[in-house]
């Protein structure tokens, strides 16, 4: 079949870039146009915010998230600040570079220092491409810099608009409703995950605000130094349960994952399994190798001292790892200097070695807990032992 039977050649190839790529086709840089793609793009800024804020070497770092009464949002940190300089490459200065160029990022490169908050992170320039207006003020070298921007193109270069103390960045910006199907943020799901966040930064300090009631603003400030230790008490907290057991924790840098983890779980009387999984402070959905390692080295540990005292003979099949999630409450969280993904979505964590440094040192710490404390360990072993093994 040749170009002039279909009416196709060269001629009708079309070529978008830049904001009109971003503004024609948003679900392939923010997923959807419903609340969820509102709340990615809002997290990408978020994510953005948190790594300029560690990058600032001052402790644990502070973002400000409000959502406004016109149904914007202000995401505001106190890193180091957009730099203000000429781009090399595009000679314009790098603030406007960053936020009207959809791949001109001045991100950290990536490693386990990096925090991720959703599985494909996009630039602040889809973000001004997607609102109806963009406000972006830095504050960097004693001066404060405010520009502003309609659909990604900026209305003026940036303004000097006086000294100032500090540094730092804040993005205010309305989601373009011509876009969305929505420009409503929920609240709860925001305080959600930055309270993930929270939890696995320890010290990180997040504050979300909501002044869009006309009751006064509701304020959630998040910043917990327990780590995942804490965690998982929160989640069994959040489950109802009115007393929390022995909370079990570590953390362990392993260079065969060429990265970290940190670990804890409980047993309690819920009835129910809350496993919890991240890979540089991203939650990890489908799981994936380090949640596969945790109940592969709970496995081993029970194993190991059911047999040890009897619990279970030579003949007893070994404990498999999907016999361990009864009453079980964990958080597994890795952080990884090239973290791999798989499967379209990316929520599932690939890289193969985090799976046996996970499940050796959960064999260790476990297996060490459970000796030191015999009467805990024998309800432990009798929550696990019940369940189907070598079915």
């Amino acid at each position: 079949m040749s170009a002039e039977t279909t009416g196709y050649d060269a001629a009708r190839i079309t070529v978008l870039e830049g904001r009109e790529a971003v503004r024609k086709r948003p679900g392939m840089y923010i997923g959807s146009t419903d609340v969820r793609g509102l709340h990615h793009m809002l997290l990408d800024e978020v994510g953005r915010a948190v790594n300029a804020s560690l990058a600032g070497g001052g402790g644990g770092g502070r973002v400000e998230v409000t959502l406004t009464p016109d149904g914007g949002a202000r995401v505001t940190d106190d890193g180091p600040g957009a730099p203000f300089d000429d781009c090399g490459d595009t000679g314009d200065p790098g603030l406007e570079t960053l936020l009207t160029r959809c791949f001109g990022s001045a991100r950290r490169r990536p490693g386990r220092r990096t925090v991720l908050v959703t599985p494909w992170t996009t630039d602040p320039g889809v973000t001004n491409a997607l609102s109806s207006r963009l406000t972006a003020e830095v504050r960097r070298q004693g001066v404060r810099r405010v520009q502003e921007f309609a659909r990604g193109v900026a209305l003026a270069p940036p303004a000097d608009a006086g000294p100032v103390t500090g540094s730092g960045t804040t993005l205010t910006f309305r989601p373009d409703p011509e876009v969305f199907g929505t420009v409503e943020f929920g609240f709860a799901a925001l305080a959600a995950r930055l309270a993930e966040l929270a939890f696995l930064n320890p010290g990180l300090d997040l504050v979300l605000t909501d002044e869009r009631s006309p009751d006064g603003p509701q304020r959630a400030r998040l910043r917990f130094l327990g780590g995942v230790r804490e965690f998982v008490t929160f989640l069994a907290v959040q489950a109802g349960e009115p007393f929390v057991r022995d909370v079990i924790a570590f953390e362990r840098e392993d260079p065969r994952m060429a990265g970290s983890m940190e670990v804890a779980l409980s047993w309690s009387d819920a009835h129910e399994e809350r496993v919890r999984s991240f890979v540089n402070s991203m939650a990890t959905h489908h799981g994936g190798s380090h949640e596969w390692g945790l109940r592969t080295g709970i496995a081993a540990a029970v194993d190991a001292y059911a047999r040890a005292k009897g619990l279970l003979t030579a003949t007893d099949p070994a404990l498999r790892a999907e016999d361990v999630g009864a009453d079980l409450t964990a958080v597994v969280s890795v952080k990884l200097d090239d973290p791999e993904f798989t499967g379209c979505m990316g929520w599932t964590l690939g890289n193969y070695a985090v799976s046996a440094c996970v499940a050796e040192a959960v064999r260790d710490h476990l297996g060490a807990w459970l000796e030191e404390h015999p009467q805990a360990a024998e309800a432990v072993v009798a929550r696990i032992l019940p369940a189907p093994v070598g079915n």
